[in-house]
């Protein structure tokens, strides 16, 4: 079978593929099929729109979740909040896809990608579940979802009780009448500890003593952090969540958990012991479950065959490009793994590519007036 030709390919269709998307296409690309001076294609691994979303836990709710930004192009619908977010966002996500014909390819995983011979200019070739293709650049936005991180611990092998990572978690009434231990420092962390400590006891711990914040970051601290993000990239050393530079910030509920003392923070075990944690102080803290929220980490296996990443075991990075491979460019990885940095990403990698040589487009958009993205401010009805 011949592979498929296109300009670009994007991996992901989370916030920041689509928002690639959108933005090859106010510049001139057309979906893989379609008659055009170039063409791009999406592939998306899940087996329906919402990218990650589509997997956090009903109980993570509109009102609750961290700040959504809109997609670019094209505003969030009337936001219930009460409505789980992968419910909503999934359905945002659906919409947005149908109301611009992004054409998402779905479910495709990709396998590998890899340069097609030594021209520096040359095309990449990408190893997928629907065939072979070719493209001139290739935007990655695969998120961290699927990537869920576990620390290894002494004798963690030995436990007699449940261990399962955030990315498994489903509601806090499975572990009523259990001790619950949570170890994580970041946002999700606090936020599964103030849910489950209504329903039954928790302990916590985590690596370092947490920041917390009394209000939200204005402008100036969050560009700080990003910038923070930007530099350990650029340098090669692998990624530090935004969060993890502006700490945590109480919210009324987290008081409340406070005040349980759901918040009360514990230096990390020694080593984990079939019923239960050894303390630093020699006691064994019994307990029935082990909540490992301990993030995530990038997505970037299929990118191996290019040999990205550096001594520092980071990938350097020029912005959103590779530094050592211009024609891949990594979205939703970061700095721009928040969900405004996502959007801000997606345009920057399209603006880049269209200075690729060989990369060529037309400057008057390919878009139908019927299709024309519809202004910022626009609503899904």
């Amino acid at each position: 079978m011949e592979k498929q030709l296109v300009d670009v390919a994007v991996i992901g269709a989370g916030q920041a593929g689509l928002s690639a998307a959108y933005h090859l296409q106010r510049r001139g690309f057309s979906p893989a099929g379609a008659l055009g001076a170039a063409t791009y294609a999406v592939f998306d691994a899940e087996e329906g729109p919402g990218g990650a979303w589509r997997h956090r836990w009903k109980s993570l709710r509109m009102a609750t979740v961290n700040g959504i930004s809109d997609l670019p192009g094209i505003a969030k619908p009337v936001v219930d909040p009460a409505e789980p977010s992968s419910e909503f966002l999934a359905r945002y996500f659906a919409g947005y896809e149908q109301d611009l014909g992004l054409a998402i390819r779905r479910p495709v995983k990709v396998t590998g990608v890899t340069r097609e011979d030594a021209d520096p200019h040359g095309r990449l070739g990408i190893t997928t579940s629907d065939g072979d293709w070719s493209a001139k650049a290739v935007i990655n936005a695969t998120g961290t979802w699927t990537r869920p991180f576990w620390p290894i611990y002494p004798g963690q092998f030995t436990f007699r009780g449940r261990q399962l990572h955030v990315a498994d978690y489903v509601a806090a009434e499975e572990f009523r009448g259990l001790h619950v231990i949570v170890v994580g420092g970041g946002i999700s962390a606090v936020g599964l500890l103030d849910e489950i400590s209504q329903v039954t006891t928790t302990s916590w711990f985590t690596r370092r003593e947490p920041e917390w914040r009394d209000a939200e970051f204005d402008a100036q601290a969050g560009h700080n952090a990003v910038a923070l993000v930007e530099e350990r990239v650029r340098q090669g050393l692998p990624p530090q969540s935004v969060v993890a530079v502006t700490g945590l910030i109480w919210t009324p509920a987290l008081r409340a958990a406070a005040r349980r003392g759901a918040l009360d923070r514990r230096p990390m075990f020694t080593s984990i012991e079939p019923d239960g944690v050894r303390l630093p102080n020699g006691e064994l803290l019994v307990a029935d479950v082990i909540l490992w929220a301990t993030g995530f980490r990038a997505e970037l296996e299929h990118l191996a065959p290019l040999h990205l990443r550096g001594p520092g075991g980071g990938i350097a990075m020029d912005g959103t490009q590779v530094a050592a491979e211009p024609r891949v460019h990594l979205v939703g990885y970061g700095p721009s793994s928040s969900t405004i940095g996502a959007n801000r990403a997606g345009r920057a990698a399209v603006a880049a590519i269209l200075k690729l040589p060989g990369v060529h487009y037309e400057t008057s958009t390919a878009l139908s007036s019927e299709k024309a993205a519809p202004a910022s401010g626009t609503k899904h009805s």
